[in-house]
């Protein structure tokens, strides 16, 4: 007879997924729109070595939330009305507010800035595959940053920070420079259809969640490498 894995075999292969923020912080630029991205330590534990936007844990400490406006509770939970953090309707603005405040605190702990929580915008979803030691459920925003707001590299999770353009970091992962998982890859070509970082507001998205299946990622990057785009001659 055949191993019969148990309750707590499948939890250690495949545990549940823990609520994570990143924020993406963008700003207008005479090369265009610019992201400002970390370079993961090669010694993390979780997605080292690759190209990121800062962002980590949901904590306990974020749950008091503050003076979060109800408006503003309401808003994001129902841009997170397809996500887990909105299938109790009870819970929603409450993990709405969970949310805000770990992307406020990871935002100050690992670049250095304060920012807004009207700032913050809503953008994407993505949950880490099942079969990873490590998974996460990862609510994306999009922060557009004031004139004169410089984030800083101030995080041990990473190499280097710095800003870099959306166009030319997608470039040099074309060629070969970076690694960039499946969600910071899709939020960067949704990005070059933005028109800009004041545009980061006007539209409300539709979020849905994103899980990949393993194989799915492997696609994933050969569907990318099938159908690049020849490279921009007057970028």
């Amino acid at each position: 007879m055949g191993h019969i894995s148990t309750p707590k075999e499948d939890a250690f292969k495949n545990p549940e997924p823990r609520l994570a923020v990143s924020v993406v912080l963008v700003r207008d630029s005479q090369n265009g729109l610019e992201v400002f991205v970390q370079h993961r330590a090669s010694t993390m534990d979780f997605a080292a070595g690759v190209v990121a936007f800062p962002g980590g844990r949901v904590d306990a400490v974020d749950s008091s939330y503050g003076q979060l406006s109800v408006d503003l509770l309401e808003a994001h939970a129902a841009a997170w009305e397809r996500t887990e953090a909105s299938s109790e309707a009870a819970d929603a603005c409450h993990n709405a507010g969970r949310l805000i405040a770990a992307a406020v605190r990871e935002v100050a702990e690992e670049c250095g800035i304060s920012v807004e929580p009207l700032a913050l915008t809503p953008w994407a979803n993505w949950i880490t595959p099942k079969g990873m030691p490590k998974r996460f459920d990862t609510y994306f925003f999009v922060c557009a940053l004031a004139p004169g707001v410089e984030p800083r590299h101030v995080t041990t999770e990473a190499s280097h920070s710095h800003w870099v353009s959306v166009r030319q970091l997608l470039e040099q992962e074309a060629a070969g420079l970076h690694r960039l998982l499946p969600p910071t890859l899709t939020i960067l070509d949704e990005l070059l259809e933005t028109g800009g970082a004041e545009h980061m507001h006007q539209k409300r998205r539709t979020i849905e969640a994103v899980q990949l299946r393993p194989d799915e990622i492997e696609e994933f990057y050969r569907l990318r490498r099938a159908f690049r785009p020849a490279p921009d001659p007057e970028a």
